[in-house]
């Protein structure tokens, strides 16, 4: 019995619901910048739907998906009841209840400060508690995912911890981990100004504890996604995981890389001396390892699946692939999206080239094609996938899914490849409006309708992937037992180090303290660091 199906289905109703208006926001916000919209009388409202779309998408969406996928994991990867689950529903409840408070506070103006919300900008305190009250629910998911392996453990000793579940607890770990760089900033620093106790703000100090949180982020964004790589794509396309051993190492590595390289985001900050900027710089281009082993070890799987199938010779495997099956679609495109994305991240991450295109729209091509292309069409295809268990209903129409996944692809390349080109020619981003009649804008104003356009497809895709879930009708006869994928080799036996985490945990925070505590030592030392705050929509 799946005891925690309601659970994970209010987790992705919420998740996908908010999901589907940040969309809207977005669209709305390309409309506006475009040629085909008049100025806008009032850029803050601009500023107001920059800050709830980041929001949603950035907090919101990534937590509940993270949160249900983990809850379903535990009991379906376990094959035991889910631990904790009045605790869990609290979680559930602390997070909706701060995206509410959140939501509010930008809806009346209050808060338009981005998804950032760097200082010396303040926002109104009740969408900072709210974004705590989120954080918080999620550290309840932490604790009872460690409580539930741990159980699990004293059932069977010596075991190996299932691979889905190995990379859940990679992901919670990390999120427990990075938000404490957050936390702190709005706890200690922002707060108290944004309450009125102090006018002043260490706002260098504020943007180092905030860049503890926002690149690691990311990899809190794609855990459930690199789960789904591994666990659920080849099965889905009949086909064996290539190594279980590598999907291991690659979650264990995403714990130690991805968190002490924040500072590269600060590259035009003058609070951080070069040096650290250089470290932050080198060891980004290490993060890319577990990716490249997980496209390695998913591609191999993948030709596993088509040689199973029937294919023959150095390629022919491409072409007995199952293309008919949207999970194939799926990786595909989210492959070739991480490529583009990646290799712009290549330019973001180093210490020289970073500076052509600080702050353009080459950062937003950037990020959206990782998370909103690569990691959110396998959020689509986690839903999917599970979906007949939690609804227990049939299957899932393929035509439609296929059609939807061909519109989130096309779109999101429609929106972002322009948002690259003009990144190069210096246009900025964060801009509620441009003077298309100037000679030298003249010649871009094509590249923002084009964006536009593309994302008119991801609301249609947004819209059709909500409907298909909403379709979904309850049957009478009971699901078919859910499985992951298996390895076409088992290792005999796990090593030690990937089958627990103190070792990756003790390296994750030794080289968090390592990287960050210098450079926040120093800003918290330094007289005269702080500056005014500017509240925004008053106190």
């Amino acid at each position: 019995m799946f005891v925690a199906r309601r659970l994970v289905l209010a987790h992705f109703w919420v998740a996908f619901v908010a999901f589907l208006g940040a969309i809207f926001l977005g669209e709305w916000q390309m409309f506006m910048r475009s040629p085909l919209s008049a100025w806008i009388n009032n850029p803050e409202h601009y500023y107001r739907s920059v800050t709830a779309h980041g929001t949603v998408m950035a907090y919101v969406l990534p937590t509940l998906v993270a949160m249900g996928f983990g809850y379903a994991i535990s009991e379906l990867a376990l094959k035991r009841p889910l631990i904790g689950l009045r605790w869990a529903w609290t979680g559930f409840w602390l997070v909706i209840v701060g995206t509410a408070m959140a939501a509010i506070t930008v809806a009346l103006g209050k808060a338009s400060v981005l998804y950032t919300f760097y200082p010396p900008m303040i926002a109104s305190p009740f969408y900072y508690l709210g974004v705590v009250l989120v954080v918080v629910g999620s550290w309840i998911w932490v604790a009872l995912m460690s409580i539930n392996l741990r159980a699990w453990r004293k059932e069977n000793p010596g075991a190996t911890v299932p691979l889905a579940m190995y990379g859940n607890l990679a992901g919670a770990y990390l999120w427990a981990w990075t938000s404490v760089g957050a936390a702190v900033e709005v706890l200690v620093l922002i707060l108290p100004a944004s309450l009125g106790l102090t006018d002043t703000i260490n706002a260098g100090l504020a943007r180092v504890f905030f860049s503890w949180t926002l690149h690691a982020i990311v990899y809190f964004w794609l855990m459930p996604a690199y789960i789904a790589f591994y666990s659920i794509v080849p099965r889905a396309i009949g086909g064996r995981l290539y190594s279980d051993t590598m999907g291991r190492v690659a979650f264990a590595l995403f714990l130690v890389f991805s968190m002490p390289i924040g500072i590269h985001h600060l590259f035009a900050d003058p609070q951080v001396g070069a040096g650290f900027k250089f470290v932050h710089a080198a060891m980004t281009a290490m993060v890319s390892v577990p990716t490249l082993l997980t496209v390695f070890t998913i591609v191999a799987s993948v030709e596993i699946a088509g040689r199973l199938r029937g294919g023959k010779g150095m390629l022919g495997w491409i072409k007995a692939l199952p293309w008919d099956n949207p999970m194939m679609l799926a990786v595909t495109f989210a492959f070739i999206m991480l490529g583009f994305g990646g290799a712009g991240g290549i330019i973001n991450m180093s210490y020289q080239l970073n500076e052509t295109v600080h702050n353009t729209q080459w950062v937003t091509g950037h990020f959206h094609l990782i998370f909103a292309g690569a990691i959110v069409i396998m959020y689509f295809m986690i839903a999917y996938d599970l979906w007949p268990q939690l609804m227990r209903c049939g299957s899932m129409p393929a035509g439609l899914m296929r059609t939807q996944l061909w519109l989130w692809f096309v779109g999101m390349m429609v929106l972002t490849m322009p948002w690259h080109w003009v990144g190069i020619l210096g246009m900025p981003r964060r801009m509620a409006y441009y003077d298309y009649s100037h000679p030298e804008l003249q010649a871009q104003a094509w590249t923002v309708t084009a964006s536009t356009l593309g994302g008119l497809l991801l609301v249609i895709s947004a819209v059709l992937f909500v409907y298909i879930l909403a379709r979904a009708r309850r049957t009478h006869e009971a699901p078919v037992p859910y499985t992951f994928s298996e390895p076409i080799h088992m290792p005999a036996r796990t090593p030690v180090a990937l089958n627990t985490f103190a070792v990756w945990v003790t390296m994750m925070i030794a080289l968090t303290l390592v990287n960050y505590g210098w450079p926040i030592v120093q800003l918290a030392s330094l007289e005269q660091a702080s500056v005014p705050v500017i509240p925004i929509g008053g106190r």
